[in-house]
């Protein structure tokens, strides 16, 4: 493990400082009320899912009520700056994505919110696959070495649709770009579901998207997938090679990921319990189950581990975003 930095101990720090001040019986029964699970995101999408998904086991586990909260609007700033500006008592907890905490950091000169100070860690939750999708009667390849060869013979000639301009669906294939020396024109749409759909009707001509998404069109067989952006190859899917298998780039990994925060300040033995809950949660068969329909993959770790793999993937995702060029909205 990476020995902790001079942000993580000033959190550890201000955390048990926190919690010193707070009245022992305070200390000593929390929870004693239900926790607000806040979700920078709408309704619906795959943040709030899995936040529904583990905040029902994390109150059953605690014996008290977790109830998510939606705070969506302006890539997630609204929800985040709640959050950070909350209580730090262990009563108000998110449940956040690689974009607020990965990518925007990186992406936007000025937030409301600071990733790496304005909130504890908890714990990394889950990781969602990304599999690399074409259209087989408009992009005639049947792997990613085809993919490459094609697009080197056709610059600028192949189109790639994402779920909008910034989010991980843009910046895998900006990504997949960098390391290939490869052109790909990117045509953003809003949401998954429109710009899916016109891969399969053709008009763009591949995805980088998430499992749940495109598995109904790879068993229809109206999409193929070539790859999966993971380390690992997908259980449901063990022929398709992962992208680092198929570039001979071992260190290729550009998953999507969803991980629980606190404000800063929230106690240290608070943190410490939230992150020993949210681990016994993620082990939980039917929880596993239902994250894997979900396209999931159980992560889990410490809050130290969540912190360091956070300024990692800013590092990854800079470098990105700097060297394709890439403007918020």
């Amino acid at each position: 493990m990476k020995k902790t930095n001079g942000v993580q101990r000033r959190l550890l720090l201000a955390s048990l400082a926190a919690f010193a001040c707070l009245p022992a019986a305070a200390q000593s029964v929390w929870p004693s009320k239900p926790i607000r699970l806040v979700v920078p995101f709408p309704a619906g999408g795959p943040t709030d899912i899995s936040a529904r998904v583990i905040g029902q086991a994390l109150g059953d586990l605690l014996k008290t009520p977790v109830f998510v909260e939606n705070k969506g609007g302006a890539h997630g700033f609204i929800g985040a700056s709640d959050v950070a500006k909350s209580a730090p008592d262990g009563y108000t907890l998110m449940m956040s994505s690689i974009g607020t905490m990965g990518i925007n950091p990186r992406l936007y000169n000025k937030l409301p919110y600071d990733a790496n100070k304005d909130f504890v860690p908890l714990s990394l939750v889950v990781t969602v696959p990304i599999v690399v999708v074409v259209n087989p009667k408009v992009l005639p390849v049947k792997t990613v070495p085809e993919l490459v060869a094609y697009l080197k013979a056709n610059p600028d000639k192949v189109n790639f649709g994402s779920a909008g301009n910034g989010g991980s669906s843009h910046l895998v294939p900006e990504y997949f770009k960098y390391r290939t020396g490869t052109t790909m024109t990117h045509i953003p749409y809003k949401g998954s579901g429109p710009a899916v759909a016109d891969l399969v009707a053709g008009q763009v001509q591949i995805m980088f998207d998430t499992l749940l998404t495109s598995t109904p069109f790879v068993k229809s067989g109206a999409l193929k997938m070539l790859a999966v952006t993971t380390p690992h190859r997908l259980a449901e899917y063990p022929d398709v090679p992962t992208m680092a298998e198929a570039l001979g780039m071992k260190d290729f990994d550009a998953s999507s990921w969803y991980a629980m925060y606190a404000p800063a300040g929230t106690p240290a033995p608070i943190v410490q319990r939230l992150n020993g809950a949210i681990q016994a949660v993620l082990k939980q068969p039917e929880i596993a189950k239902r994250l894997a329909e979900l396209g999931a993959v159980p992560s889990g770790g410490t809050a130290a581990q969540l912190a360091a793999f956070q300024l990692a993937e800013q590092d990854k995702w800079g470098q990105v975003i700097k060297a394709a060029n890439v403007k918020p909205d």
